[in-house]
């Protein structure tokens, strides 16, 4: 009796070690890299890795080589980057996909250029993609595309010239949150926020390949720059609205750009629809479209983009000293004083606007751009349609030149606060 229940504890125990390690036991390291560059077809990636080995629920990977769907050699060569890659807590789903906890690469230490020209060196540590999603299906919707990559993040990047250092970039990131989750087809929002912060770039060295340029550089004060970029972006699937809060570029002592937008009927089934049309243009190979093939894309692409509406978008430029340092420096080049050259600039305004056809311009245009030129502190160019407006409209509205400014809602605006 004892050894009859010795054995059924014993079978049990293995029925039970089998059924927790089987999803383990299941996972096929070529078959899942396999995987990843057949999903990355789709948005237009050319991947094929190297062999693949399991240990675990870690799949290592020797190299890939990176290139486009549809580009021919000649205009985009594939790129070979021979360095391992980890993925790190891969999981099949009961569906087909995967889901991989991180993908991390060595730190790089390599040089790109040799004697006799300069040495290039780069550095760059802690490269690593989190919460990566690999959904199933032999056709891969846009909605789940969209989920493929929770973040994207660096340590430092240095690239040094002959030992001496002319870019870095402390560190980068770039994150995206979905709502209600990762990875599912009812997806209703996605958040994606990017910050590259701690950018160095070095100029003095230009003087050894254009002396000229050197000199420009010198004496606007450009020698060394600093700064970030960071990006600001949210997403609805069911109306397709997405609004880009900022995209900013900001260097100390330079000036700041910013740019904002505002669409709606952007869905994903939009999105469907042009990589359609683009897996469609790469099956003809190498060659070059025909000019009714050309056509045609172009009508179709009109087509797909007709429910795309366009709210409101901005270009914002606050100074930091640059566009001070331009007049003064151009009107030392004239031979002139810097208010001298700036009522010069004015007198010319009229002139350049003439060439548009559009009169209407000059009230919009010529009053900002003085008080800029008087006073550089910043210059806003705005679009706002009176109502959301779809891109095909305004594109038609732009054969009544006078007309393209009302329905654009265009404004330029100087020396404002930024809101």
């Amino acid at each position: 009796m004892r050894t009859n229940q010795t054995a059924r504890l014993l079978l049990l125990s293995s029925v039970a070690t089998a059924a927790l390690m089987s999803p383990a036991m299941a996972l096929d390291a070529q078959v899942f890299v396999d995987r990843v560059a057949e999903v990355y077809k789709h948005i237009g990636y050319d991947l094929s890795f190297g062999a693949a080995t399991l240990d675990g629920d870690t799949v290592t990977v020797d190299g890939v080589t990176v290139g486009f769907v549809g580009a021919s050699a000649d205009t985009m060569e594939p790129m070979t980057f021979d360095t391992e890659l980890t993925f790190s807590g891969v999981a099949e789903g009961t569906d087909g996909s995967y889901t991989v906890e991180s993908l991390t690469i060595p730190d790089i230490d390599t040089e790109f250029a040799s004697a006799p020209e300069p040495v290039g060196h780069v550095t760059a540590s802690d490269i690593r993609a989190d919460s990566l999603y690999i959904p199933t299906g032999e056709t891969v919707p846009a909605v789940m595309l969209l989920q493929l990559v929770g973040s994207l993040s660096s340590g430092s990047v240095v690239v040094t010239r002959d030992g001496e250092e002319v870019f870095s970039v402390e560190g980068m990131d770039a994150t995206s949150t979905f709502t209600p989750s990762q990875g599912t087809a009812d997806l209703v929002d996605l958040k994606s926020v990017l910050n590259i912060s701690g950018i160095s770039l070095d100029l003095s060295t230009v003087g050894e390949e254009d002396p000229s340029a050197a000199a420009t550089i010198e004496a606007l004060g450009l020698t060394s720059i600093t700064g970030d970029i960071t990006q600001d972006l949210e997403w609805s699937m069911a109306d397709g609205h997405m609004a880009l809060n900022e995209f900013l570029f900001d260097f100390a002592d330079v000036g700041a750009l910013n740019l904002t937008a505002d669409f709606t009927g952007l869905t994903p089934a939009v999105l469907d629809q042009l990589y359609a049309m683009q897996a469609a243009m790469g099956t003809t190979g190498d060659a070059a479209p025909t000019d009714e093939q050309a056509q045609a894309q172009m009508m179709q692409g009109m087509a797909i983009m007709q429910g795309v509406n366009i709210v409101n978008t901005s270009v914002r430029y606050d100074d930091a000293s640059l566009a001070g340092k331009l007049l003064d420096y151009f009107a030392e080049q004239s031979g002139t004083d810097r208010a001298t050259f700036v009522t010069g600039l004015k007198a010319q305004l009229p002139l350049m606007l003439a060439g548009t056809g559009i009169p209407a311009l000059n009230d919009v245009v010529i009053p900002p751009v003085e008080a800029f030129l008087d006073d550089p502190q910043s210059l806003e160019i705005k679009v706002a349609p009176p109502s959301p407006t779809s891109l095909l409209v305004l594109m038609a509205a732009a054969a009544n030149p006078a007309g393209l400014i009302t329905a654009l809602g265009l404004a330029v605006e100087a020396n404002t606060a930024d809101e």
